[in-house]
């Protein structure tokens, strides 16, 4: 257990930074905080005098210096938590300036879908999924992508970006072996991320992406071999730190468990069938990842929206590979002068991608029994994921008490749903 923790050192501040976020909102403890920090301050003093200047700290009181440290991160954080809370019953900042350079890039950019020989319903949705664009997307379009199970494809986030760093990376793969080349190729390919988020508004999915990209590459290059659950730990407490209240965000929370999921079941899913042809491969891996993410969201889809779709396996796969061509071929598009050689082409193809897009949505949103309504009450979430959890760890581990354990909440469920049930 020590050796998987120092592997990932971002795991223990964001679960204190996430214990001090939720004391604040439960129970208000600003105030009372203030003793944490005397605590350590008492602590260190007293450390300092009676301790010997060259004297080695002994191994034994090791877990001292950690509560403290876990102290100081709770601290901090329901202090942050205030100044957030504080922040939201003050009137609404202006946009800054940046923001504001963004959303007019954006704008440009969705100017040129005008010249699309498309519907205005598909240039919503090219405006959605390349620059994040969502004012002209109507709500029974919204519907539709809900219905068949790829409403994450609307807004710009890790799959996006995702897209955008495999291309780039395809792309710059033609650079030499040389050190020189190696970092030309980092710098230019994070830029370009940054530039890409940017470009779709400067969004808090987007922006946690290529955060959490820039992470990865980042430890890549320093040849770090950086471990996937620490880098999407530093992510997210990159992101607490800058807004505490983003814990709340529904994006927030759908992002991060998808990723985790997907980080924890794609392999296992990936390696239960052994593909040699490249192209199924590929196709499978798709799959993969489509079902770890919807496993791993299910339930809040459940608790915020209501309901889950029931065809998402049959559209993931196709619309997720037009969206891995349309993605980048329509920002290139874009950004391409208007005369150029070849752009009636690629201008060709991308209004038979979208084209085809749409009438995939079309066809399988209206198919009867599409979605199913369960809504999910919090107490109900909680405990699938506890279940959720508890079953992987037992697959896992075969440790027996986990799954009595799950099975005792599964038929905690049960009871409650009877009860509900019969009252109502």
């Amino acid at each position: 257990m020590l050796e998987e923790m120092q592997k990932r050192p971002f795991v223990r501040p964001l679960f204190w930074w996430i214990t001090g976020i939720l004391l604040q909102v439960c129970f208000p403890l600003q105030q009372v905080s203030w003793l944490l920090l005397i605590i350590v301050a008492v602590v260190v003093v007293l450390s300092l005098c009676f301790v010997k200047r060259n004297a080695a700290v002994p191994y034994q009181y090791r877990w001292v210096w950690g509560a403290l440290i876990a102290c100081l991160f709770i601290f901090f954080a329901i202090q942050s938590t205030y100044i957030a809370e504080k922040q939201m019953s003050m009137p609404p900042p202006s946009t800054g300036w940046i923001r504001e350079k963004a959303q007019q890039t954006q704008a440009v950019m969705i100017g040129k879908l005008d010249r699309l020989q498309v519907s205005d319903d598909t240039k919503a949705v090219l405006a959605a999924i390349t620059v994040n664009y969502k004012k002209t997307m109507t709500r029974e379009m919204r519907s539709r992508f809900s219905a068949t199970g790829v409403a994450h494809l609307l807004s710009v986030s890790g799959f996006h970006v995702g897209i955008v760093c495999a291309f780039l990376g395809l792309l710059f793969s033609a650079f030499p072996r040389r050190q020189l080349f190696h970092w030309s190729k980092y710098i230019l390919t994070v830029s370009l991320l940054w530039v890409f988020a940017f470009i779709a508004g400067l969004s808090n999915p987007a922006v946690r992406a290529a955060l959490m990209l820039t992470i990865y590459l980042t430890g890549q290059v320093l040849r770090r071999r950086p471990e996937r659950y620490n880098t999407l730990a530093a992510a997210a407490f990159c992101m607490l730190a800058y807004n505490p209240l983003f814990l709340f965000d529904i994006g927030f929370q759908l992002s991060f468990t998808a990723v985790f999921f997907i980080l924890y079941l794609q392999p296992r899913f990936y390696r239960l069938i052994e593909l040699r042809n490249p192209i199924f491969k590929s196709l499978w891996g798709i799959l993969t990842v489509t079902v770890a993410a919807q496993i791993g969201t299910v339930f809040l889809s459940c608790f915020y929206f209501g309901q889950s779709s029931s065809v998402f396996l049959f559209t993931n796969l196709f619309l997720s590979l037009l969206a891995t061509l349309l993605v980048p071929l329509t920002l290139i598009w874009m950004i391409l002068p208007v005369g150029i050689p070849g752009i009636g082409i690629l201008q060709w193809v991308i209004e038979i991608l979208s084209k085809g897009m749409m009438e995939v949505v079309n066809r399988f949103s209206q198919i009867p029994g599409s979605t199913f309504a369960v809504r999910f009450d919090l107490t109900t979430m909680l405990f699938a994921y506890a279940i959720l959890v508890l079953l992987l760890c037992y697959f896992r581990s075969k440790r027996s008490w986990m799954l009595f354990t799950s099975l005792l909440l599964i038929l905690f469920l049960l009871g409650k749903t009877i009860i509900n049930v019969s009252l109502n």
